[in-house]
């Protein structure tokens, strides 16, 4: 059988990190290209908003730390 499904393709958002198609707006934190699309923590209730900005914060956070990685930490990955 020559036709078949393929896996979608999944690229990670610059802003939260998460898995997330490409060339599309993150449905997590509403980014797409480091600019704001979409205004997701307005439909969340406060508990979920708090959750949320500080899980967004959190991985900003990590993914500074981490800093751009050299072409021998590239290769090893």
């Amino acid at each position: 059988m020559h036709l078949y499904i393929k896996p979608a393709l999944l690229t990670t958002c610059q802003k939260c990190g998460r898995p997330a198609r490409p060339h599309i707006i993150c449905r997590y934190c509403g980014y797409y290209k480091g600019q704001e699309f979409i205004d997701v923590l307005s439909k969340l209730t406060k508990k979920e908003k708090k959750l949320r900005k500080k899980e967004m914060e959190r991985t900003e956070k990590t993914q500074k730390m981490e800093g751009p990685m050299s072409m021998e930490e590239l290769s090893k990955k």
